[in-house]
């Protein structure tokens, strides 16, 4: 992978030119009784893209419901063959746990994740730059939403995540990111540190933020480029600080020195957006 623009590292620069590795594809089977009570999407946006995607098993309509949006879900889940089931507004309660569903529930397959070496096979067909997002331990499932929202519309080509305390593909995150997540491809790892690794294998340069480091504003986005969104209280893992080429700071003036994850994710991805899209 060819990147003719000299990234401003200080020291020595680890040596990436070799051709992407392919491994024999792996895909995970297990699922955890978390994810099997998180099979159900809630919400207008996120029930027709997962009917879109095949994922549909059964949709649950609040009884009484009269309007074109439901007009719509009715058409579209038997376009899928999916079947539909009108239920009390309590029903839908109990089910997602939240008042929110906008009388619209939908049963769906589990959410099956990729593999690291699964996604670097996907991506390298096509593109020989990918743009990825390493989410450090996230906890809060709408800043993950909004992260995958705002990533899908600024061309990230997958989200890498941990698999142990971080947030995985729950109905609020699937809400949050009103569909988005049905077209972001993502991948559950054991280890971040050893992901970053097989990352670098691949001519990957990484990238962290830091309140010390790099105006963001002068990124070099270019080539195949991974970045790593912190913790939202403790920011990024010192044991990742070790991993990155280097680190990203956004400029602040205000009295609160920190910003929001999915605030911090979004600045950056459109800046990465801007730098790898030049205005013709």
């Amino acid at each position: 992978m060819k990147n003719d623009k000299k990234h401003p590292f200080k020291g020595k620069k680890p040596q990436r030119n070799q051709p992407f590795k392919k491994e024999p594809i792996k895909r995970e089977r297990e699922v955890s009784q978390e994810e099997i009570e998180d099979n159900f999407v809630f919400g207008n946006h996120a029930t027709i893209e997962a009917i879109q995607q095949g994922r549909g098993n059964k949709l649950f309509l609040q009884e009484d419901s009269k309007s074109e949006k439901v007009e719509h879900l009715k058409q579209l889940a038997k376009e899928n063959a999916v079947p539909v089931k009108w239920v009390p507004k309590q029903k839908l309660d109990t089910m997602t746990n939240h008042g929110v569903h906008q009388g619209i529930v939908l049963a769906i397959t589990a959410y099956e994740y990729l593999t690291l070496d699964e996604l670097l096979d996907r991506t390298k067909d096509k593109t020989e730059a990918p743009f990825f997002l390493i989410l450090d331990s996230l906890e809060d499932p709408h800043n993950f939403g909004s992260i995958l929202r705002t990533a899908d519309a600024t061309g990230v080509d997958g989200i890498i995540i941990p698999k142990h305390r971080a947030v995985g593909i729950t109905p609020v995150v699937t809400k949050a990111s009103t569909g988005a997540v049905e077209y972001i491809p993502v991948a559950r790892v054991t280890n971040l540190t050893q992901s970053i690794a097989t990352l670098k294998e691949n001519n990957f340069w990484i990238f962290g933020t830091d309140m010390k480091g790099t105006d963001y504003r002068q990124w070099n986005t270019q080539g195949a480029i991974a970045l790593i969104i912190g913790n939202e209280g403790r920011g990024m893992s010192q044991g990742l600080h070790k991993e990155v080429d280097e680190l990203l700071t956004i400029p602040m003036t205000g009295h609160v020195q920190s910003l929001n994850a999915g605030v911090a994710a979004g600045l950056l991805m459109y800046e990465a957006y801007r730098g790898r899209n030049p205005i013709k």
